[in-house]
């Protein structure tokens, strides 16, 4: 049946089209929120897999023509999907796999294509959106509605469902997942915000007075949230979440197809088996869970079911050996959920708050800028940093972005199989790598991306693994960049925890191992300083948490957080950078006008320095910077000497190379002419070959005003000295009478 709905709910008019798009799938929906519309479809085989799991697959996949633009490369079609994709099916596989009914074993595909796009609609809440209504719709017994939705905070104040614009300039992310109060999957991430209406050193001034590039990177938050900043703004989401999921679910309710007449696997126990392994094999599935590497514990396991099936009572009740397994792990579990609750005890001996033994040993690569071996048990990862130029930058394209993007902080994440012990090839990262690569990068990037001016690229190689590797990648990565000299403002800790509810009894895991994640109900993972939070991940296996039990993992994090802390901050005072390994950049800022005379005609003055001195060049004609860069660094000082002397003597424009120092007092008053217009304000001209700088925040109060709007170049204004740092002259509009 053919029918149009909408629902307007948290800031959004969503439309969505039923029965007129894909109607061969079990479930289909068309959406529209602006100018963005997705087709979500669900297929299911019918028959289901032999395999006790549910086959599930996910795939977002973004079309080029959504903004009217055709491939770049060789290849003019999509091709393999980018990391977006990936990581925006991942989150859409996390938060609908919890809804399938136990037992259902049909390999089912959920498709989302975005067709049509806008700059503003938030591509990763729609996307799960949509899948949702189109799952529910369908003929797939999954009776629940997941909505998700994204909080930011945008001067100061949290906002639901942000456009992407207003994203920009947020300094938080959370995207929060749920059914009514139910919350099924939580990510969330810190972002780095310049708080100053001091605009970048470099594009004001080339002979500005250095300490001034100390004061505005101190002006450069880090923005760690606390665990109450925390817990609000997930409340925030929690009540989102419920209204929309009520607002679909009564929208939707009769629209949906009947349940398909579908066979669901039961999960059979043979008791008389269990009873056996509990009365004679008890001891030994205690012995087995003592070895707690995931390859010997699932070794003796596998010993345990061979010594049962070679047994008497086995030949004579003729039992299979596969359901011999079944109950042992079953049995294992049971065993491992009930020391935890009722014993608070672990498998492995620890308190329930305890962290496994840590050593640290950084630079242990002679020829790496920067390295560090982090273990933590049986997990182990060597995390090295890599520093590069402008050149290095990965580029990637967003549809919600006009042109091409560069990543200038890079965190890679590889887990070979030999890290478990499994025989297995090394293939291309897949959609678990890229995962805990990115859950990485936003723990780590809050303390680093606006804080130095090179190319950074961390690379995690998992050497061995027992719970929480993208935790170990964190505090490696942590230190491993301070092991290239990178200034980070604080160390980062990450630590995974996680949860078991037996009947009305919980427990809350810190640092949990393999074992407990797997046989656990969630697995909760928090990354910050001693200070917040910088990034958070969250997968619940149960139908939802409460508050107050989420609160007490928080605190109980940070107490965990704060003790690895305390062991990298020993290793990182006995750090010893690789100093003559290191590449060197220098920034220093020109007249906009000189940076031809630097290219030079058909850029013959700009390659010459580089081959003469052997060095990448960067220039930004609109700052006016000019970015130096080099392995050698007397050779990057010689560059930017030759740099500054061709400036100097070129023709045109003032020579600012021999200038004095012009002294201006706070209050003085000028009627000057506008020399440049750039985005983040104006260059107005003062006296004595001096110009300064009226920041857009004084004279527009909306963010999204464009200086190219307010102002010309040629127009006047009167202005006043508001102060004088340096060589920079800070201006603001003089009042009129």
């Amino acid at each position: 049946m053919k029918c149009h709905v909408e629902v307007e709910v948290n800031n959004k008019k969503e439309e969505f089209e039923i029965g007129y798009v894909a109607k061969q799938a079990s479930g289909s929906v068309m959406m529209k929120i602006g100018g963005t519309v997705m087709i979500a479809a669900v297929a299911r085989d019918e028959e289901p897999v032999d395999g006790d799991f549910t086959p599930l697959t996910v795939q977002y996949i973004e079309k080029s023509y959504a903004i009217g633009k055709i491939p770049g490369g060789y290849i003019k079609r999509e091709t393999r999907p980018g990391d977006f994709e990936t990581l925006t099916s991942r989150v859409v596989d996390r938060s609908l796999r919890p809804l399938f009914p136990k037992g259902y074993a049909y390999p089912t595909q959920i498709t989302i294509l975005v067709v049509s796009s806008d700059s503003e609609t938030d591509l990763q809440t729609m996307a799960l959106n949509a899948a949702s209504v189109a799952l529910y719709l369908s003929d797939i017994p999954v009776n629940k509605l997941v909505y998700g939705v994204r909080v930011g905070k945008v001067n100061d104040e949290i906002v639901v469902n942000p456009t992407n614009s207003q994203m920009q300039d947020s300094s938080l992310d959370l995207y929060v997942s749920g059914s009514k109060d139910e919350l099924l999957m939580i990510e969330m991430r810190a972002i780095p915000t310049l708080k100053t209406d001091i605009a970048p050193v470099t594009a004001i001034d080339p002979m500005v007075d250095p300490t001034m590039v100390e004061e505005i990177t101190e002006m450069q938050l880090s923005n760690e949230l606390s665990n109450e900043e925390t817990m609000n703004v997930i409340e925030v989401a929690s009540r989102a979440i419920k209204e929309a999921s009520e607002a679909y679910e009564k929208a939707f309710v009769e629209l949906k197809k009947s349940d398909a007449d579908l066979t669901l696997k039961e999960e059979k126990i043979d008791e008389s088996i269990y009873a056996y392994i509990a009365e004679f094999y008890k001891d030994d599935v205690y012995e087995a869970l003592n070895n707690m590497a995931k390859s010997e514990r699932a070794g003796e396991l596998k010993k345990i079911v061979e010594k049962i099936m070679n047994d008497d009572i086995a030949t004579q009740e003729e039992w299979d050996k596969d359901t011999v397994s079944k109950v042992l792990s079953v049995f294992k579990r049971e065993i491992v959920r009930k020391m935890i609750v009722n014993d608070r005890k672990r498998a492995d001996g620890r308190d329930l708050k305890e962290v496994r033994p840590i050593s640290i040993e950084t630079n242990i690569l002679p020829r790496v800028h920067g390295s560090c071996l982090f273990t933590r048990g049986q997990t182990q990862a060597l995390v090295t940093v890599t520093i590069g130029s402008d050149q290095d930058a990965q580029m990637f394209d967003l549809l919600t972005t006009d042109g091409p993007n560069y990543e200038k902080f890079m965190v890679n994440y590889n887990f070979p199989g030999f890290s478990v012990g499994e025989a297995a090839p090394v293939r291309a990262p897949g959609r678990r790598e890229l995962g805990h690569g990115n859950l990485a990068k936003r723990a780590l990037a809050p303390l680093n991306d606006m804080t130095y001016p090179q190319v950074i690229r961390v690379v995690s190689e998992i050497l061995e693994s027992n719970g929480s590797s993208s935790m170990a990648t964190v505090c490696g990565g942590s230190l491993a960049l301070r092991a290239a000299g990178v200034k980070t403002k604080k160390l980062v800790a990450g630590i995974a925890m996680g949860l078991v509810f037996e009947d009305d009894k919980y427990a809350i895991l810190t640092d949990i191992m393999g074992l407990e994640d797997h046989d656990g109900d969630m697995d909760f993972k928090v990354a910050g300083t001693r200070d917040g939070i910088t990034a958070l991940q969250m997968d619940i296996k149960l139908g939802g948490i409460e508050s107050h039990i989420l609160k007490e993992a928080l605190e109980q994090a940070k107490e965990g957080r704060d003790h690895i802390l305390s062991i990298m901050e020993e290793a990182d005072k006995n750090i010893v950078v690789n100093e003559d390994l290191l590449p060197s950049t220098e920034i220093f800022g020109v007249h906009p006008s000189k940076i031809v005379d630097i290219i030079g005609k058909a850029g013959a003055t700009i390659r010459e320095i580089i081959e003469k001195f052997n060095v990448s060049i960067d220039l930004d004609r609109e700052k006016g910077e000019v970015k130096v860069g080099g392995t050698d660094k007397a050779k990057v000082k010689a560059a930017c000497d030759h740099i500054k002397e061709i400036t100097s003597r070129s023709g045109g424009g003032r020579d600012r190379g021999e200038r004095k120092k012009v002294e201006f007092k706070k209050g003085e008053e000028f009627h000057g002419k506008v020399k440049k217009v750039v985005e983040f304000g104006a260059f107005i001209e003062l006296r004595d070959g001096v110009d300064g700088l009226l920041h857009i925040s004084k004279i527009a109060k909306d963010r999204s005003a464009k200086m190219q709007d307010i102002l010309h170049e040629g127009d006047t204004i009167d202005v006043v000295v508001l102060s004088q740092k340096g060589y920079k002259v800070e201006l603001g509009l003089k009042e009129s009478k």
